[in-house]
């Protein structure tokens, strides 16, 4: 996880965002327990606050959960939480205005497919 300073979202949604990442890469499975708040801030060098703030955004989302006395630990199920979030997130921020966009622009729904596949084929 690497935390952009420039980036203008607060740094304890970077964390939560780079624990996700991890947990949809497989860098964090499911019912696999994270690193506890003090090495996020100290490897990170972070306030403990901050990170815990990040890891509460996820406990209180339903992503993690606290085994008393030992730590945080990923939920089962918790990838296709995240999943289905940032499909609808994706969705909302780029879909929609995309579509608005082409409806503008007198695009028809055949030439934004094939955009999106020049756009697939091009990668």
């Amino acid at each position: 996880m690497n935390f952009n300073l420039n980036d203008e979202r607060p740094i304890f949604l970077q964390i939560a965002e780079g624990i996700e990442d991890g947990i949809l890469t497989g860098g964090f499975p499911e019912e696999s327990q994270i690193p506890s708040i003090t090495e996020f801030s100290m490897m990170y060098r972070i306030n403990p606050a901050t990170a815990l703030k990040g890891i509460n955004l996820l406990v209180d989302s339903g992503i993690l959960y606290k085994k008393r006395g030992i730590g945080m630990f990923v939920v089962t199920g918790a990838c296709a939480a995240i999943l289905k979030r940032r499909q609808q997130q994706f969705y909302e921020s780029y879909i929609i205005p995309l579509v608005l966009e082409a409806v503008n622009l007198h695009l028809t729904e055949a030439e934004i497919k094939s955009m999106i596949e020049r756009g697939f084929n091009n990668e």
